[in-house]
């Protein structure tokens, strides 16, 4: 790397980690986004009123709430998880409470209602907890399941465009190049910012365009600034798993979102805040991304700002060739390069004088290497999403309905879901590492680079399969305090489960490829993902919420995960004694 190029490249990196960390892969925070939604009043009409009261048990006095009160507090009710089962929350330190059945007082007994307008017909059984930071109304107990589900489904379709349209955006950055990508990439961004910062109660349906196009951009976002792993060299598998986990850890967007909302920030705001954020994106594309793909590996005095792929020095002569000429010999020379880097392991045991540069896509999307790479990725996350998607059930059923216990785990596994970005980094440092151990080690032999940066993948690859079987075994043992580990497990597994797919990809493919395969083994793996739906039937049905069963069948096929690193090193090995062999 040149000294002079060295600035340019940190400041594209740092950016790039910024852009990944504050927008990228801000929709899995959603439950977050779900709660402002909802004091918003979004799909309040699907809420429909109780069959009948709460329950049969008298209140006495000093009870927080009566169980035959026909009214809770919303939006306040997850403030105490004893007024809203299923909910956790902050500690209500001024509480008021029942004084006798179909009474209430204010904790500094004052009339609750003294002040308030609009609760005629309230004024008997309303629960009436006073929340830290909020001020809080009642309002009838409703049934809400249908509002829940309508917010299930707009996650689901957002959730599934996420991993699917990596394809066709993958398809996009390799056909047009970095710029258009990256632009397309902030047009479906800004309007799904815009959008939902201009919905209301009335337009809470567009939710289900703006979600969706909000993934998209941002997995665009992801996917055209992994490449900057190309200008750190020995680095680059480290840079592309710090993307990743940046990438996880941008969930706390929507986290930060809802605190402003509570401090009296609005929604739309927050929102418009994001949308104007574009114009740094905009920025960013044209002063500090190429036009084209950073290649690998990176050719001498490569710069970009003026003319991708060129030094200022042969500019100038660049620029006297025909346009036709100028596309030929960029096209030429990145061939060139990447042919060096990658090759197929038939290219690499072909006799002198019959290699050949990197092949079709469909020859390596059809390959051994790539199917056994994705069983081994659909697999492992087949498992985190099923966990995640049962978790609450998981935690009522060990800590037996205790609801202090559930909200405690589950903000525990919220706030572990924060370091992913200090987890994924680790798996790029292995990888590197061991690439240039191996260099050392085994150039006496005549192993080619691209081997031994394919033989530096087997370690990652084997670690993440071990690290998803802790994970599995310890959430599979139905002791509650063991959660804890599991929570662990579990961020660092889809740490280096994401970065390693991802740095795997770059390692044993054409780079010129990389965008199509990325998006192929994303969308292929997210119809397997599809297979959470029926195995959580399954489990709350035949099976009477009891999931050892399924668990022990998911546990006999994460050990087919193995078999990818096992035949990567068996690959390895016979590039290594083929020049043996023919010695």
């Amino acid at each position: 790397m040149v000294g002079q190029a060295l600035p340019l490249h940190v400041a594209t990196l740092l950016t790039g980690l910024l852009e990944c960390l504050g927008f990228a892969g801000v929709l899995f925070g959603w439950t977050s986004l779900v709660f402002v939604f909802k004091t918003e009043h979004y799909f309040e009409e699907l809420c429909e009123p109780p069959s009948g009261t709460l329950g049969n048990t008298t209140g006495k006095e000093g009870d927080a709430f009566s169980p035959e009160a026909e009214f809770w507090l919303h939006p306040c009710a997850s403030c105490h998880p004893f007024l809203h089962p299923g909910l956790g929350g902050c500690p209500g330190e001024d509480l008021g409470t029942v004084t006798s059945p179909g009474k209430l007082s204010k904790s500094d007994g004052g009339d609750p209602r003294a002040g308030v307008t609009g609760l005629e017909g309230w004024e008997d059984g309303a629960v009436w907890p006073v929340c830290p930071g909020l001020l809080s109304l009642p309002f009838p107990l409703l049934d809400c399941k249908a509002q829940d589900e309508r917010f299930s489904l707009i996650f689901t379709l957002a959730s599934f465009m996420n991993n699917f349209m990596t394809f066709p955006t993958g398809y996009i950055f390799d056909r047009f190049k970095t710029t258009v990508a990256r632009l397309l990439a902030i047009f479906f961004y800004t309007s799904a910012t815009l959008t939902i910062a201009f919905t209301s109660t009335d337009s809470a349906v567009l939710l289900f365009l703006a979600m969706p196009m909000l993934t998209v951009g941002g997995i665009l976002f992801l996917i055209t600034n992994l490449q900057i792993g190309n200008l750190f060299g020995k680095h680059r598998s480290t840079i592309i798993t710090l993307y990743n986990g940046a990438f996880d850890s941008s969930s706390a967007v929507f986290l930060i979102i809802k605190l402003l909302h509570e401090q009296g920030i609005s929604l739309r705001a927050s929102f418009i805040f994001l949308s104007v954020c574009s114009i740094w994106h905009v920025g960013r594309t044209f002063l500090l991304m190429p036009w084209g793909h950073i290649p690998y590996p990176l050719p001498p005095n490569y710069s970009y700002g003026l003319h991708p792929g060129f030094s200022s020095q042969s500019l100038a002569c660049v620029l006297g060739m025909a346009p036709q000429q100028r596309k030929r010999r960029t096209e030429q020379e990145n061939k060139e390069l990447q042919s060096k880097e990658f090759l197929s392991s038939k290219d690499e045991t072909s006799g002198p004088g019959q290699q050949q540069g990197p092949g079709s896509f469909w020859s390596y999307a059809l390959s051994w290497r790539f199917a056994w790479h994705l069983v081994w990725l659909s697999v492992i996350q087949l498992w985190h999403y099923l966990f995640i998607g049962t978790l609450n059930s998981l935690l009522t059923n060990l800590a037996q309905g205790n609801m202090v216990l559930i909200s405690t785990y589950t903000n525990a596994f919220a706030i572990t879901q924060f370091f992913g970005v200090l987890c994924a980094p680790w798996n790029g440092l292995l990888m590197d590492r061991l690439k240039q151990k191996y260099q050392r080690d085994m150039r006496k032999t005549g192993f080619s680079d691209a081997s031994v940066a394919l033989f530096s993948a087997v370690p990652s690859l084997a670690l993440t399969s071990l690290l998803c079987l802790g994970f599995a075994l310890c959430a599979s043992v139905p002791f509650l305090p063991l959660q804890y580990v599991t929570f662990v497990l579990q961020v660092i597994s889809r740490s280096f489960l994401y970065g390693g797919n991802a740095a795997f990809l770059t390692i044993a493919f054409p780079s010129e490829h990389f965008g199509k395969l990325f998006g192929l083994v994303m969308a292929l793996s997210a119809v397997v993902s599809l297979l959470q739906f029926p195995l959580f039937t399954l489990i709350k049905g035949p099976l009477q919420n009891d999931p050892f069963y399924v668990n022990m069948a998911l546990l006999l096929v994460t050990l087919l995960t193995f078999v990818h690193p096992f035949l990567v090193y068996r690959e390895c090995r016979a590039r290594r004694e083929a020049p043996c062999a023919t010695a």
